[in-house]
């Protein structure tokens, strides 16, 4: 407690950033997810009426559910667009540029959607939330890699599970803000829909006050002072050199190295594994049977007999827990590490499924059972929050180079969007089809990836990127010779923008 006390004085400036950071990143993917739920009867009643005003007669119910599904898929469509953008953008103009320009693109559609009910046009809203896709394809990339830059080598694993921590946080403010005592009455839901705009604006006015990334300034600028005197009003004063030589490593193995492009860093034998792990790592959360956990949350509270009232604040009791356990997860990852955090997190969520098909099978039986049900649901939330959730990207941002992080985090992005899109699709199919059973392949999904995690994976605790590298070449070239120099050295140290 005492070690963490003095961190916290030590690096104030750290937290402040963290803090300005997650405000406007994962917090904003995490409250459009979360708030969406409770205004689709408001927006439904919205298309109806604007439908009814136009052409004199209300809209077709497929109509209806067409427009509707177009609105809630549509966000996840601008954030492909955004994260496919976000190496590019990040290379030609730095982080912090990118992240003020984001915000102001957050606001405007924030501006839009909120001005839809005045305007009487529902395609406002659709507009709104295509640019918020948008902002949010590019803001979770850049907020996963600056968290990442700025932090020292001993909480580098505690500052990048604070992204699964601020999701978390904007899930369970938006399922607050979503209450009908609040927000999410008839009359206000336009204001809920333009309060993404809120924490945009806090970070547009708070993040000039804090520098670039220290790797950076030194190793895409050169400017070694400036690197230095980020590190003093992040770090505060104290000796700082082992981290300033770290940087110093990885710039001497990027010299004449030019920043790849995705399908350059797809052709890279040298970073082979390193993408084969983002992969798998990416695709295993959005196949992890969270987003199936959550659809499942409302009917198990019907079937236990809770009025629909009511289940509003247990469903709200669901993201809270996993609130909790991402803070538990931000705690803990220094300690038992990256891999333990997620091979473990996998094994258990994936026995606790296998107890959840189980219970939902026999929830007819019992009076009881529904109640286990809920319990598991509970339980399996915290095992993903604690373990995979922060522990992935903490991975992520760890285990590639400054040339090559860009273009791996577009693709860890462009397969989240994708994830998303795709289950958001074919789920309820799946469901209707296989009914509970439908957990049993999310549970092959995770034994598979724990299995590999297990045999893979290096751990990334207390390592420095050259280090993690060396771990990899031993996967990457096994008895081969490891070459001094990757394929892509240029006689001249410059910036590929291609795709």
């Amino acid at each position: 407690m005492t070690g963490f006390l003095s961190d916290l004085v030590q690096y104030q400036g750290l937290f402040q950033m963290i803090a300005v950071l997650g405000i406007g990143g994962t917090f904003q993917n995490g409250f459009q997810v979360s708030t969406i739920t409770y205004m689709s009867q408001h927006v439904k009643a919205f298309i109806n009426e604007t439908w009814l005003e136009r052409y004199g007669y209300p809209i077709h119910q497929d109509n209806l559910l067409f427009l509707w599904s177009i609105t809630v898929s549509i966000f996840g469509i601008g954030g492909l667009v955004g994260s496919s953008g976000s190496r590019y953008l990040t290379v030609k103009y730095g982080k912090k540029k990118c992240l003020l320009c984001n915000n102001l693109l957050m606001i405007t559609a924030a501006s839009v959607m909120g001005c839809s009910k005045m305007a009487r046009s529902f395609e406002m809203i659709l507009i709104g939330r295509f640019l918020c896709g948008v902002s949010a394809g590019l803001c979770v990339p850049l907020h996963h890699q600056y968290v990442g830059e700025v932090s020292p080598k001993k909480l580098r694993g505690f500052a990048n599970s604070t992204a699964s921590f601020f999701w978390s946080l904007g899930k369970a403010a938006g399922q607050i803000a979503g209450q009908r005592e609040l927000l999410g009455s008839q009359s206000l839901w336009p204001v809920l829909m333009a309060s993404c705009g809120i924490p945009a604006l806090v970070q547009l006015l708070t993040l000039p006050f804090f520098p670039e990334s220290p790797p950076y300034l030194l190793i895409h600028k050169g400017d070694q002072e400036g690197c230095k005197k980020a590190i003093r009003q992040l770090w505060g004063e104290g000796h700082h050199q082992a981290e300033i030589d770290d940087i110093m490593k990885e710039k001497a193995t990027m010299k004449n190295i030019k920043i790849l492009s995705v399908l350059e860093l797809m052709k890279e034998p040298a970073f082979r594994w390193q993408l084969y792990m983002i992969i798998i790592l990416s695709a295993t959360v959005q196949l992890s049977g969270i987003s199936a956990i959550y659809f499942y949350t409302f009917e198990v509270l019907q079937a236990a007999g809770f009025d629909d009232r009511m289940i509003s604040y247990m469903t709200l009791s669901v993201g809270l827990s996993e609130l909790l356990a991402a803070v538990v997860c931000s705690s803990i990852i220094e300690r038992l590490g990256r891999k333990t955090l997620i091979r473990g997190g996998y094994c258990i969520m994936g026995s606790l499924l296998a107890a959840i098909t189980v219970t939902l099978s026999l929830q007819d039986w019992y009076f009881w059972m529904p109640y286990c049900s809920l319990c598991l649901i509970i339980l399996f939330v915290v095992v993903f929050g604690i373990g995979p959730a922060g522990a992935t990207i903490s991975i992520r941002a760890e285990i590639f180079q400054m040339s090559c992080r860009p273009p791996a985090f577009v693709i860890s992005a462009v397969l989240n969007w994708l994830g998303i899109f795709v289950i958001g699709t074919t789920f309820p199919f799946i469901v209707e089809r296989l009914k509970q059973f439908c957990f049993l392949i999310f549970m092959g999904v995770l034994f598979t990836s724990g299995t590999i995690v297990h045999l893979f994976l290096p751990e990334t605790k207390g390592k420095s990127i050259v280090e993690i590298t060396e771990e990899f070449n031993k996967l990457n070239f096994k008895k081969k010779c490891v070459p001094t120099t990757p394929n892509h050295v240029m006689e001249d140290y410059t910036f590929c923008t291609r795709l």
